[in-house]
């Protein structure tokens, strides 16, 4: 094994062990919670190592990252994350490679989507980014009250599965500082999603500082990056 994998194994260990003891505390089963490594910034030869040592959900947030990543490792069985915001002349290429789309947000985007998809005649995962900041757009995503809205259009489009809803801990608004109840307000609004939409089941929140507070709220999906992969180099 190279120094590499071992490195990446070790990490690997260590989150699948917070997370089987965030399980354990919140009384969930580990099965019920997904591991998706965020790869960004890291090369195809990290993701070959990563599915390797078990690895099979990983995301991306940046289509020129990601686009020849995946073509790279095309031989590989991968569920491919786009959770990055996402301009809609981008939406053809990430729509190539893509498995799911964690960070929809916006009517003119389903549309986009769902054109795509068609095209390339596959079938695309949907999440909803909510945004719990006090004014939604910070950090991508569509405040609670424009949820509804977005769902009904990713349901009625062609090409689109609606599978949930996303968020990513704010930065500002009432819950800055508090991932905690922010995550179970997210699970409050995905309740009420899934009345209406019963098979959009998929929550996605939490990511390396804490995927904890996500798991304990009820998540089903931790998007994890440097507590895998390691501190990334400065972007440019």
């Amino acid at each position: 094994m190279t120094d590499r994998k071992a490195q990446l194994a070790a990490n690997l260990a260590q989150v699948e062990e917070r997370i089987t003891s965030a399980c354990a505390a919140a009384g969930r089963k580990r099965e019920d919670v997904t591991l998706i490594v965020v790869t960004k910034t890291y090369p195809a030869s990290d993701v070959r190592m990563l599915r390797e040592l078990g690895v099979r959900h990983v995301a991306e947030n940046r289509d020129q990252d990601a686009a020849p990543k995946a073509a790279a490792c095309a031989d590989l069985s991968l569920m491919w994350h786009f959770v990055g915001q996402l301009q809609t002349n981008k939406v053809r290429s990430v729509t190539s490679y893509a498995d799911v789309v964690q960070s929809v947000d916006r009517i003119k985007l389903v549309t986009a989507l769902s054109a795509a998809a068609v095209r390339a005649e596959r079938e695309l995962g949907c999440l909803i980014q909510v945004a719990l900041d006090a004014e939604s757009g910070e950090r991508g995503g569509v405040a609670p009250d424009g949820i509804e809205e977005l769902a009904a259009a990713v349901d009625a489009a062609e090409g689109l599965r609606l599978d949930g809803l996303m968020t990513v801990a704010p930065l500002a608004g009432p819950f800055a500082g508090r991932q905690r109840a922010a995550f179970d307000r997210l699970m409050e609004i995905a309740t009420r999603l899934r009345a209406g939409h019963p098979a959009a089941t998929m929550v996605s929140a939490g990511m390396s500082a804490d995927l904890e507070d996500a798991v304990a709220a009820g998540a089903t999906h931790v998007r994890v990056g440097t507590a895998v992969l390691g501190v990334r180099p400065g972007l440019g």
